[in-house]
């Protein structure tokens, strides 16, 4: 039997490679952002195609998914977030997968409003970190 992907809202399938935009518009970041990311995390590395094309394949995708996570959602530094993937690539551990959605811009010109985090959770992933620092 033969399994194919299965596109997502966008109609390509889930293996299938993205254009640098379509992985900034992913993950929620500008474009230069996943340039200068390319150059700070050497792992990082898309497919060039004719004209400097940049192309991520899956594994570089779900990359910069953690990359994202561990800089905008747990706040690392970059020099942190490389450590830590380093870390995790040492010890052959492979990170969960990270959903990430980019939410609409609502116009209201609000800067650091693009993701929409319950203080809840924000409170309680607080309270845990001082558990574990404590």
């Amino acid at each position: 039997m033969v399994e194919f992907d299965v596109p997502d809202e966008n109609g390509k399938a889930s293996g299938a490679m993205l254009a640098i935009g379509e992985l900034a518009d992913r993950i929620g970041v500008p474009t230069h952002v996943l340039r200068y990311w390319e150059t700070r995390f050497p792992q990082l590395k898309p497919l060039q195609r004719s004209g400097r094309r940049r192309y991520y394949r899956a594994e570089d995708v779900a990359l910069a998914e953690r990359i994202h996570h561990l800089l905008h959602v747990q706040g690392f530094t970059v020099e942190g977030a490389r450590k830590a993937l380093s870390e995790m690539g040492a010890k052959g551990v492979e990170a969960p997968a990270i959903e990430t959605r980019a939410q609409p811009a609502t116009g209201n010109g609000a800067i650091g409003q693009a993701h929409s985090v319950p203080v809840a959770a924000l409170v309680a992933l607080r309270q845990r970190l001082a558990a574990a620092l404590g």
